[in-house]
């Protein structure tokens, strides 16, 4: 298998002008895990910092936006949505991002890179709830960021 961003002079971008214009979707998927009483806290709307979902959903579209400027070797991409949502496990949260473009290349990164600050967002603005009396953080974890489906239509 040959790598695509790495030839015999380097590390290059991917050539994109020969392909042709598609409609291009990737859904991904990632869960952070939290104490069930922080859980509640978010679904109650009583947490400190405010919102947690609107702040998590807004930082995961800009980072979805963003793409192309914090990887390195993405495109920038002309979007057409956005859509990230949540479900609530007793000890999780999973969030899901949705992106959709029309544009040569693909829109898997930006799904990806959605749904990892989506959770990092959650995680920033519940941390404090979440420390032992140490100050640690044992039952916080993000896990299981994955691209879950992946359209290319003509």
């Amino acid at each position: 298998m040959k790598l695509t961003h790495v030839d015999e002079k380097g590390v290059k971008m991917v050539e994109v002008g020969h392909k042709e214009v598609v409609f291009r979707k990737a859904v991904a998927k990632g869960k952070i895990k939290l104490k069930p009483e922080t859980i509640i806290l978010i679904q109650e709307g009583k947490t400190k910092k405010g919102n947690v979902i609107a702040s998590a959903q807004i930082a995961g579209i800009l980072a979805v936006k963003r793409t192309w400027e914090i990887i390195p070797l993405c495109h920038p991409l002309p979007l057409t949505g956005v859509d990230i949502s949540f479900e609530f496990g007793e000890d999780y949260i999973e969030a899901t991002c949705e992106v959709r473009a029309y544009y040569k290349t693909g829109v898997e990164m930006e799904a990806l890179t959605g749904v990892s600050v989506a959770l990092l967002t959650i995680w920033d603005m519940v941390k404090a709830v979440e420390k032992d009396e140490k100050g640690q953080y044992p039952a916080t974890m993000i896990y299981d960021v994955r691209v879950v489906e992946k359209v290319k239509e003509k």
